[in-house]
């Protein structure tokens, strides 16, 4: 009876089996926030624990490529290449000196390899989206997307308040608070939510800059790659480097909604939606983080988030103040 009882497996926990799939409900409506979403599955797995790890582990993989590609149906093509051959050059320069920094910052801070490049690309490019882009790219763990998406989530509420308070501060004109907007706030979310406290202008600006800024992802996910699988190739990558086709679907959905305006408002549905799949995706990523990961990794990722944002925000106000970019 002993040796039976021993080998049957553990019985899942009945209030987490159903509340895990109650509150992964709950994240597909439209009130509910990404970064609430996130915290909650964090919340789950470090007070009930999650029962099904494997296979919310593998759902969460299929709904973060599918919602990726669902946000490219959001994207004007033509508006995002008008606004990005305009600051085409401080653009590359900022992501540049972004993923520079993210990497000294990262060693110095001895943060674990994937979760100090998912931070830095969330910082560089456009928070959650970018993540959400490398993360399957690189085979990351669950517990580094957790900790990253944190980082720039915590980092985002930061600047939903300080950044309009610090641009009347210092007076600053609303296409000028707007382009700052765009270039040092994570996620587009959180750009238009500051964007929008300061004025249509700001709003409209800070919009299209963001826009642009995210299609980055696209060359930088196929440079990670290729990165990765030479690095895998030399016998030092602990994961296999998946190719981003994904990306191409991501281009393919913004493409079909730009040179056929009959579809735009089915795309702006499209996006919507894949908005709602990637909140739920982050709850079940969340979902993933143990107390053992979270005492493993610690406060460094945070402080490595916060170093490079600090100097990323307060260099590009500077470059504005002084009409270095416009």
């Amino acid at each position: 009876m002993s040796d039976l009882a021993a080998a049957s497996p553990p019985r899942t926990p009945p209030l987490a089996a159903f509340v895990v799939p109650a509150a992964a409900l709950a994240t597909l409506l439209p009130w509910v926030s990404s970064g609430a979403a996130l915290i909650a599955g964090i919340a789950i797995a470090l007070t009930l624990g999650n029962p099904w790890p494997a296979k919310t582990r593998a759902l969460a993989h299929r709904t973060l490529v599918w919602s990726v590609v669902g946000l490219g149906a959001g994207m004007n093509l033509a508006v995002v290449a008008r606004v990005g051959v305009h600051g085409i050059a401080y653009t590359a320069i900022g992501i540049t000196v972004a993923l520079a920094l993210g990497t000294f910052l990262g060693r110095r801070l001895r943060v674990a390899g994937d979760t100090s490049l998912l931070v830095t690309v969330g910082t560089a490019i456009c928070g959650g989206s970018a993540i959400a882009a490398v993360a399957p790219t690189i085979g990351a763990k669950e517990h580094d997307v957790s900790m990253a998406l944190v980082t720039v989530f915590l980092l985002n509420a930061i600047a939903l308040f300080l950044f309009p308070a610090i641009g009347h501060r210092l007076h600053l004109g609303q296409e000028a608070f707007g382009l700052w907007s765009a270039l040092a706030i994570h996620d587009t979310s959180s750009v238009v939510g500051a964007a929008s406290q300061y004025g249509s202008r700001a709003l409209e600006v800070a919009t299209a800059a963001k826009l642009a800024r995210a299609l980055w992802i696209v060359p930088l996910v196929f440079v990670i790659a290729r990165r990765r699988r030479q690095r895998d190739a030399e016998g030092a990558g602990a994961a296999k480097a998946k190719k981003p086709w994904f990306i191409l679907g991501f281009l393919a959905a913004a493409a079909l909604v730009t040179f056929v305006p009959a579809l735009s408002g089915a795309g702006h549905l499209v996006a919507a939606l894949a908005q709602r799949l990637l909140a739920m995706t982050l709850f079940l990523i969340g979902l993933g983080l143990s107390r053992a990961a979270l005492r493993k990794l610690g406060v460094r990722p945070l402080l490595q988030g916060i170093g490079l944002w600090l100097v990323l925000g307060s260099g590009t106000l500077g470059a504005i103040l002084l009409h270095w970019i416009s």
